[in-house]
């Protein structure tokens, strides 16, 4: 991706959303957005619990605790499965490795759409969520080394096991952008932008952090 490009996606998709666990702002705010791993080393969780959290499916949403930090919560992996991971990886990985590569990782999508496929998803569209409306270029300006990018959701087998790899994830200098803008509509050349283990200043990128069920924004947080 050339300069030029980065600010063609930065101004087509200027603002990045995460969905939380209803409830969670207060901590994220405080101890900053922290990917699955990066939670788990934060709450001095051992195996093998943590084995079943970083390595496993995850089902359903799994409370974590810790002496003197408030109760959190790892999301559910409701989206994917074992066995559609196995038809969509290549042979040198397995499900336990694309999990704990996923969860090295601090997820926004780049556009409401996409949001809203998921908080309207059947798994989720009657439960209620934190979302953080984040600022995409005070994003990437403090934290551009340690940004991937990715053209596919990442977390989802269903209902199409699109193949995938490591590869998929790509450093934003590498990222292919004119090949996805040949392909994809202005707001689809990059489906996920990650970051590495953890954004702890997420509260200087934030510009909103509403609560949300479904598309319906029920209060503002922040």
């Amino acid at each position: 991706m050339t300069e030029a490009e980065l600010e063609e996606l930065i101004t087509n998709c200027p603002t990045l959303y995460h969905m939380a666990e209803r409830g969670s702002w207060v901590s994220i705010r405080q101890h900053g957005l922290l990917s699955t791993s990066a939670l788990l080393d934060h709450y001095a969780v051992q195996p093998p619990k943590r084995t079943e959290i970083e390595s496993r499916h995850r089902p359903r949403s799994v409370e974590v605790t810790g002496e003197g930090l408030p109760r959190a919560v790892v999301r559910d992996q409701i989206p994917m499965s074992d066995e559609g991971l196995r038809r969509a990886l290549p042979h040198h990985l397995s499900p336990a490795d694309w999990y704990e590569l996923l969860n090295t990782k601090a997820f926004f999508w780049l556009s409401e759409e996409r949001l809203h496929k998921l908080t309207n998803a059947k798994a989720y569209r009657d439960r209620e969520h934190d979302v953080l409306e984040v600022d995409t270029r005070s994003l990437i300006n403090a934290h551009r080394d340690s940004i991937w990018l990715c053209p596919i959701n990442s977390g989802c087998t269903k209902p199409m096991p699109h193949p995938r790899d490591e590869t998929i994830f790509a450093r934003i200098s590498d990222y292919p952008y004119a090949h996805w803008r040949e392909r994809r509509s202005r707001r689809e050349r990059v489906v996920e932008l990650a970051v590495d283990h953890s954004v702890e200043d997420i509260r200087d990128h934030v510009r909103r952090v509403v609560m949300k069920r479904g598309t319906a924004v029920l209060s503002v947080l922040e």
